[in-house]
Parts: structure tokens; sequence; C-alpha cells
């Protein structure tokens, strides 16, 4: 379960209780992950995060979803892992890394 609800992204702006991680995923699917000025958003927020793993592996997405190839390798291969098979497989894959309910 994710704090990501799909209703949601009727609203003009994300959540304000969602973590700004999430935040930036949800900029990239408000915006149907295609570059745009959702795109813009999430890309602002992981480079104000730089550095944090969960926000390298969103830059990455947002890099690949951007078309730079190389720029997506480079923080896929930063964050040590490899992408899914396609861009919304990694959104999905990425939410549920990072976006899963607190445990106790």
């Amino acid at each position: 379960m994710t704090k990501l609800d799909p209703i949601s992204l009727s609203k003009a702006t994300p959540p304000g209780d969602l973590p700004s991680s999430l935040q930036a995923l949800w900029w990239l699917k408000k915006g149907e992950l295609v570059v745009g000025t959702e795109w813009k958003k999430a890309h602002a927020i992981c480079q104000q995060n730089e550095g944090n793993p969960d926000y390298d592996l969103i830059h990455a997405l947002a890099h690949w979803i951007e078309g730079d190839e190389s720029n997506a390798n480079y923080w896929y291969h930063r964050v040590g892992t490899k992408r899914a098979a396609t861009i919304a497989a990694e959104w999905e894959r990425i939410v549920a890394k990072i976006g899963r309910e607190p445990t106790a």
C-alpha cells in the first residue's frame, strides 16, 4: 500500500502530507511520464536532494523519461541498480520501493 492515491492526480498539486520523494514521483505521474512542466518540478526536487539514494533513483527515471540515456545510466549506476523494462514499470517499481507505508 502506498500513499500515492490515483485520485489525487486530479488535483493541481500533490497532497501536502507526501514526503518530497513521493511528490517527485507524483509530479512525474501527473505529467503522464513525459517531459513537461510536471517533469521539471520532479527534476527540481531530485536535484535539491542529490546524494540521497531514493531521490537519485527518481532522478535516473526522470532522465530516462527525458530520453537522456547516458545521464539516466549515470544515475542508475550511482544507485547501483538496473531499470525495469519500461518507464511505466520503473515508476511502479520505485513507488513500491520507496512509497510503502511505514512499518512499526
